[in-house]
């Protein structure tokens, strides 16, 4: 079996790129810099060449508060270059992995969303990861869209580096306490989506988060406890919860988004053998491996 990873130098890109060691598939990276999927003619080009069993797509735009300030280029990458990526998968006859997130709803829920809720983006850049997996759903390539929230790892750009950033060099931090999901390891998501490969499930939407739930004040708590015993930093520093409106009145361009956006995951779990972990336990697995760099 042959795969495609697209986004390879993302978060996720680089978990299944890792999670792939000693799997027997063949698998092919592509970044940004490899290919542009806004690029029609390259995308047409790079999967008639290499006809791939799979195509995963990590790439998008994920800067929530920018898509705010430029909504052509979150919709050209996240909904556009995903219809034509898809189109490009079904007429090689391949399949399609499309990574997609929590942002499609309103959070106004008080349960864990399902795959088959309906969605009601509140930004600009959840409704252009919806309007992508609309593309997907409908290519013909029998494609997988996979939910997931609150992704970090130990590089690039994610909330938990930018907390131990905070926590070394200021007094206090604040930190917003009454929005609620699950903070999810890049590693989980990496394996996860090797394992629907693998398992070659229906298409569909599935979802995919480490298991229980927080506030960002919460998991700020969790990372500077953590932090502090493996000797990250040497000392403690208030961590003050502060409500959304607060935060907003501070930072008004921000985008909005969902108060509770928990994704049920059961039905995934459900397909797969690896089994998903507390994301208190892979925050101890991600803080370990910054230590190790």
């Amino acid at each position: 079996m042959k795969l495609l990873l697209l986004g390879a130098g993302g978060q996720v890109g680089r978990a299944v790129v890792k999670a792939h060691r000693g799997r027997a598939a063949e698998l092919i990276v592509r970044g940004h810099a490899e290919l542009d999927i806004t690029d029609r003619a390259a995308v047409e080009r790079c999967i008639a060449e290499l006809a791939p069993d799979w195509v995963v797509n990590c790439a998008a735009f994920t800067a929530v508060d920018l898509a705010e300030q430029r909504p052509q280029e979150a919709y050209a990458l996240n909904a556009q270059a995903v219809g034509t990526l898809a189109a490009a998968v079904a007429l090689a006859g391949a399949r399609l992995l499309h990574v997609s997130t929590d942002f499609v709803f309103d959070g106004l829920t008080t349960r864990a969303y399902r795959a088959d809720d309906a969605p009601n983006p509140l930004s600009v850049y959840g409704a252009s990861k919806l309007a992508g997996e609309s593309q997907v759903l409908a290519s013909g390539a029998r494609g997988i869209v996979l939910r997931t929230a609150w992704v970090y790892a130990a590089a690039g750009r994610n909330f938990v580096l930018t907390m131990l950033k905070l926590m070394a060099e200021r007094a206090e931090v604040r930190v917003v306490c009454d929005q609620i999901g699950a903070p999810t390891f890049a590693g989980g998501i990496g394996t996860a989506i090797l394992d629907l490969i693998e398992t070659a499930v229906p298409p569909g939407i599935y979802q995919w988060t480490d298991l229980g739930v927080a506030s960002w004040y919460d998991f700020a708590v969790a990372i500077q406890e953590e932090a502090l015993a493996r000797d990250l930093f040497k000392r403690a520093i208030p961590v003050r919860p502060i409500s959304t409106a607060e935060y907003v009145r501070e930072y008004p361009r921000t985008a909005r988004r969902p108060a509770f956006s928990v994704l049920d995951t059961a039905a995934t779990r459900a397909r797969i053998t690896t089994p998903a972990v507390h994301w208190r336990g892979n925050l101890r697995i991600m803080l370990d491996e910054l230590r190790a760099a």
